[in-house]
């Protein structure tokens, strides 16, 4: 069986922000023994510190590994975000060095379209206003601007992984579901697209969000399309914290054009737990606001542990980059025995893959199976070669470093 280059007990595995354990003990049942595991974000300076011999770290969405922070991190291989979202990590500053970044795209999917379809309901109930009655000895008991959710529309604007996932469960409750995206998507159930944004505002008695953050995402919710909504509506954003302008929105809540909103996301966030989160939304009583909970679920975070781990945990092992967010994706198998592999991640530039080859040309080494992808602005190829040693393979690793172009190499095995 082929044996790593470089032992798993040396690999420092530096895990951030309470991710579950679940991430630990995949690690720690690989093999992989030297896992710090953190409850919370550190601070810039300790990162900095922690950072300079890891090999893989694990993040959420309060530490922020940019440009400078990466470049203290000579050793790092790949970054796991244990979330949907990858924006705190400079994503292009990463692949420049040669490290991939993984995320969970899937894990929390249920977790999130159980929140907005409950929210839904409590909207349309009026729940959260009379809620907030009740706290202070009010006694709102009427059916005035209550409503059942059956039969109703409710707008899903995206509708990817968390969109079909909630109009599935909004269906259950017997609501009509429309929907809205910028690509063809296959409706589930009795689920009907729109051909425009407007068209779904116009329709929806709820609207939900469920796009990316993207430039044509960015305030894709202002004025204008807040006033083309049925009037005493309904708005959830649980998706980016960008997509709505929230100072309309407070705006039409205050005009009562809008019923009610519910939000877990938001333009500005606090990074720490003792930081007070400000928004002109805060006193609202018909307004449900998160603190950014939508996929904090014990079962959502245990399955993203495993998911995120398992991705960094197939990297580190035979150099795979499958659903890298920031890398070409390479599938790899398990090398043979006798077998060394090779990875080289260099520049897409024209001569590149000749150059690599004639080095084991040169050395009358046998390729014996070579995978190459590559991005606009990246190649990535992993060689398996027939070497008779490993201090053969290591002068062949020190060759391909020199090939200009190159960003990184490693020898796996």
């Amino acid at each position: 069986m082929s044996v790593p280059s470089l032992e798993k007990s040396r690999i420092k595995v530096v895990l951030l922000e309470g991710i579950h354990p679940s991430a630990v003990q995949a690690f720690q049942a690989d093999g992989y023994t030297d896992v710090e595991h953190y409850p919370k974000s550190l601070a810039p300076d300790e990162l900095r510190k922690v950072l300079k011999n890891a090999y893989l770290i694990g993040i959420r969405s309060a530490t922020y590994l940019t440009r400078e922070v990466l470049a203290e991190a000579p050793k790092l291989i790949s970054i796991g975000c244990f979330c949907i979202g990858t924006n705190q990590v400079n994503l292009e500053a990463a692949q420049t060095q040669g490290v991939p970044v993984f995320n969970a795209p899937f894990s929390n999917t249920r977790s999130v379209a159980e929140l907005v379809v409950a929210e839904v309901v409590l909207l349309l109930r009026g729940i959260p206003h009379r809620a907030s009655a009740a706290q202070k000895g009010e006694w709102i008991k009427t059916a005035t601007g209550s409503f059942e959710v059956r039969g109703k529309t409710l707008g899903i604007v995206g509708y990817g992984h968390i969109g079909t996932q909630v109009g599935l469960l909004a269906e259950a409750f017997g609501m009509q579901v429309i929907f809205y995206d910028i690509e063809t998507k296959l409706a589930l159930g009795n689920a009907k697209a729109v051909p425009s944004l407007r068209a779904l505002l116009d329709q929806s008695d709820v609207v939900t969000l469920h796009v990316p953050d993207t430039p044509q995402t960015k305030g894709m919710i202002g004025s204008a399309e807040i006033a083309q909504m049925k009037k005493r509506s309904c708005l959830i954003n649980a998706a980016r914290g960008s997509l709505v302008d929230i100072e309309a929105l407070a705006e039409s809540l205050r005009a009562k054009h809008l019923a009610g909103a519910a939000l877990d996301v938001f333009p500005k966030e606090p990074k720490t737990e003792g930081e007070e989160f400000v928004s002109p939304l805060r006193g609202m009583s018909n307004v449900i606001l998160t603190p950014h909970v939508g996929g904090s679920t014990e079962e959502a975070q245990a399955n993203i542990g495993i998911e995120v781990a398992e991705k960094l945990i197939k990297y580190s092992n035979n150099g795979s980059t499958l659903s890298a967010v920031n890398f070409p994706e390479v599938s790899l198998p398990a090398p043979h025995t006798r077998q060394h592999r090779l990875l080289h991640i260099h520049r897409n530039q024209p001569g590149m893959l000749s150059a690599v080859n004639g080095v084991f040309s040169r050395h009358n080494v046998n390729i014996a199976g070579e995978y190459l992808q590559t991005n606009p602005e990246i190649g990535y190829v992993v060689i398996d070669m027939e070497t008779r040693d490993r201090a053969e393979s290591q002068a062949l690793k020190q060759e391909l470093d020199q090939i200009p172009g190159t960003l990184r190499t490693r020898l796996l095995y």
